[in-house]
């Protein structure tokens, strides 16, 4: 009657759901795979507000458009900091 019981979604995640940021996209590289965001404190990083250079795969891509406010995470995926989502 019932479905099963999860305790805990991950072990190795111990922090609440992904922290978003907010932000301004400044250019976008779709060739390069590349974004270009002005954004604010990156509290999972670590970083103060600045401009950066980011990694985001093509789906990303995609929705982005140059002067576009946002809300998204970025981490670091193989050594290069990525937006790894978006909304």
């Amino acid at each position: 009657m019932h479905g099963p019981i999860t305790v805990a979604q991950s072990d190795d995640a111990p922090e609440a759901p992904a922290a978003y940021s907010t932000g301004k996209i400044k250019k976008v590289d779709a060739k390069g795979k590349k974004v270009t965001i002005i954004h604010g404190p990156l509290e999972n990083l670590d970083m103060p507000s600045m401009t950066m250079v980011f990694k985001a795969d093509e789906a990303l891509i995609a929705k982005m458009k140059e002067g576009q406010n946002i809300e998204f995470v970025a981490d670091r995926v193989k050594g290069k900091l990525t937006v790894t989502a978006m909304k």
